[in-house]
């Protein structure tokens, strides 16, 4: 060990009198890693986020769905219970997901090709996938 080190080894620490002595909490702060790429992590995200592709459905299963949607309105205004599947389209990427809702049928739309129910949400027809329902059941084309 050279002289002039192990003779500055044993000063005293110097303290300033103008500025206060920063906390080991900032201390730490200054030599931490930081996000060069901000938004970086957010967008790998949403890029590994998985999407579902909308299933085109044939004549006959669109036919079913309205054949199903034409016995509840026929029984409207009885409260008519149904679970609906419908493609939900996502809003930042391509594709999106299947969702099921049960509910009371309000209304059917045809105006806005929509199926209303009384808690509010609307499905579009075009959107829905299969209807289900006790509405249904015994009835042999319906299964």
């Amino acid at each position: 060990m050279s002289t002039l080190y192990y003779d500055m080894l044993h000063l005293p620490h110097h303290v300033s009198e103008k500025h206060p002595a920063m906390s080991v909490h900032d201390r730490a702060a200054q030599f931490s890693p930081f996000a060069a790429l901000t938004g970086y992590d957010a967008a790998v995200q949403e890029t590994a986020r998985l999407t579902d592709r909308r299933i085109e459905l044939d004549e006959g299963e669109k036919a079913a769905i309205d054949q199903r949607l034409t016995l509840v309105q026929e029984r409207l205004p009885e409260p008519t219970e149904v679970t609906i599947t419908y493609f939900v389209p996502d809003k930042k990427k391509a594709g999106g997901a299947y969702v099921s809702v049960t509910g009371t049928v309000k209304k059917i739309d045809d105006y806005e090709r929509a199926v209303v129910l009384y808690d509010g949400t609307s499905v579009r027809i075009d959107d829905i996938l299969h209807v289900d329902g006790e509405a249904f059941i015994g009835i042999e084309s319906f299964n």
